[in-house]
């Protein structure tokens, strides 16, 4: 009987121990995969300055373009938080489009081979950050799922684990498929 009494509070114990060792090691696994976020966002607003000073000897009646993405960097560099930095960086998404498309316009600056370097860096830069977003999403998932799921809910309202954010497009316009026309 006392073996018993013994194995019963083992598992009593054991049980709370590994649900909280469970979500500190998820949460830990989110924080990673944010900061893999901030590493591609980075190299992003590192690359946006060689850019513009290309664009620049070429653009000479696309100051207001320039500045803008520049402008968009900064707000991106100082956002906080997850859904701060997806606005901002949504917004510096469209800041890039636009001068992409002006790009377009300057046949010298679209043959000039640093210009053609950086765009192919960047747009590598957007892929990592795409598969950046979806694997924090992810992380997040699971780890917003083992704070609501019994008996893991009581341990985690208990220790005050929270839900985090996900990575989310606010802006509808960008959920939106393309519209090609011949």
């Amino acid at each position: 009987m006392g073996i018993l009494f013994i194995i019963i509070l083992v598992c009593l114990l054991a049980i709370p121990i590994g649900i909280y060792n469970k979500l500190i090691g998820l949460r830990q696994r989110v924080k990673n995969a944010w900061a893999q976020i901030d590493v591609q966002l980075k190299r992003r607003h590192d690359l946006i300055p060689n850019l513009v000073e290309v664009a620049k000897g070429y653009m000479t009646h696309e100051r207001e373009t320039l500045e803008k993405v520049i402008q968009a960097r900064n707000m991106a560099q100082s956002a906080q938080g997850v859904k701060g930095k997806g606005e901002a960086e949504n917004f510096l998404s469209g800041t890039l489009k636009s001068l992409f498309a002006v790009v377009e316009s300057y046949p010298n600056l679209k043959a000039d081979s640093q210009m053609l370097s950086l765009q192919e860096e960047l747009t590598t830069t957007e892929n990592k950050i795409s598969f950046a977003r979806q694997h924090y999403n992810d992380e997040n998932m699971r780890f917003n799922t083992q704070i609501e799921v019994f008996p893991s809910n009581i341990i985690a309202g208990t220790f005050n684990f929270t839900k985090g954010e996900f990575f989310e497009i606010e802006d509808q316009s960008q959920k939106e498929a393309p519209k090609v026309q011949f």
